[in-house]
């Protein structure tokens, strides 16, 4: 049976057919009305380049890199990134944030990671998770329905490759590299299904747990995983759990509330049920549930929130959304550096 019939774009087009039958649709596609073109998507890659420079430069523990497979987003690829990273940074580690394991293949991302690995000296991290963007499930010619299953099937395999002791083999043959690190480190993204949570606990992975506002509605989830985790026999110090959002640290509390807020609507206009954008009425809501927006003391206060109701040794924020000028994401990133990372370990200490 030929392949699927892939449409790459809208647009006039012809059809025709492939050397063994399969057929293709070629497209001019028309300008899109958003989103980065060439141009900009190299621009887009030396300034994150440039930041995370600047981030190892200050000592911050870890960078993360999620994949996306939509014309807004720059990064589809996100453990090529991670590979140039690398070669400029010396201490800080290098993760996906996520990798949709479910479109992937295990043995594949075993290979990319531990190769990655290999070059950073031992800092490669993965993060795997089921995607909160679907459109990798036409592109690589999966059914949406069998959304959680991939996944299940995909992790199970990927966690029997890093933590084999010798040498994994699959059908006959070896799989290689090998990561410098005894255990490549995996965690698994949740965005609060209690299923998921559970699935990590029984597996004994650490978990990683993404919300929008404050961690109260997230300590049922954390609770879940602790719980199926001590269950299966793990080691409860063995259970890391890390929290992350969407963050931006502005000089005083309202200027960064205003600013921010353009650019988190606009965001939110690639989600079907805001399809005009956040109203300011439900972004406002989110800032007194606790969305990691503010002041630097606003920011510490919270994600110090983050530690007192979950329990988590690890903090990731989101720092560019919404096509922010770059020079606005630097300067949230500078304060979160100099400011917000020294108060946070001062505190925690």
């Amino acid at each position: 049976m030929g392949r699927p019939e892939h449409r790459v774009g809208r647009g006039e087009g012809t059809r025709g057919r492939n050397p063994d039958g399969t057929r293709h649709l070629l497209v001019r596609r028309p300008r899109p009305p958003r989103g980065r073109g060439p141009t900009d998507v190299a621009r887009r890659l030396a300034d994150l380049v440039a930041q995370v420079r600047t981030a190892d430069e200050a000592g911050l523990d870890v960078v993360a890199i999620g994949e996306h497979h939509r014309r807004e987003f720059t990064v589809s690829a996100p453990e090529i990134v991670l590979a140039a990273l690398a070669g400029v940074t010396s201490s800080i580690r290098l993760a996906s944030g996520v990798t949709v394991l479910s479109t992937q293949d295990p043995v594949r991302v075993f290979q990319q990671f531990a190769t990655l690995d290999q070059l950073s000296g031992g800092r490669a991290e993965v993060i795997v998770g089921r995607g909160a963007f679907t459109e990798s499930f036409p592109l690589f010619g999966h059914d949406l329905r069998d959304y959680d299953a991939l996944f299940d099937t995909k992790v199970r395999a990927l966690l029997e490759l890093t933590r084999a002791r010798e040498l994994p083999v699959v059908n006959g043959v070896d799989v290689v590299p090998r990561p410098l690190q005894p255990e490549l480190p995996v965690w698994i993204g949740v965005g609060g299904t209690p299923q998921s949570a559970i699935r990590a606990g029984v597996l004994g992975t650490p978990m990683f747990l993404a919300f929008f506002t404050g961690p109260e509605t997230s300590r049922g989830t954390a609770e879940l995983y602790r719980r199926a985790g001590e269950q299966a026999g793990h080691d409860p110090a063995s259970l890391r759990l890390a929290s992350g959002g969407h963050m931006f640290v502005g000089r005083t509390s309202q200027g960064a509330k205003d600013d921010f807020y353009p650019y988190y609507s606009d965001y939110f206009s690639l989600h079907p049920r805001m399809g005009d954008g956040m109203p300011r009425g439900v972004y406002d809501e989110w800032l007194r549930a606790g969305l990691l927006v503010g002041s630097p003391q606003e920011v510490v206060d919270k994600i110090l929130r983050h530690r007192e109701v979950l329990g988590v040794d690890r903090y990731v924020g989101q720092f560019d959304v919404g096509g922010m000028p770059v020079a606005m994401t630097n300067r949230s990133l500078e304060l979160f550096l100099t400011e917000v990372v020294p108060a946070v370990r001062a505190e925690t200490a």
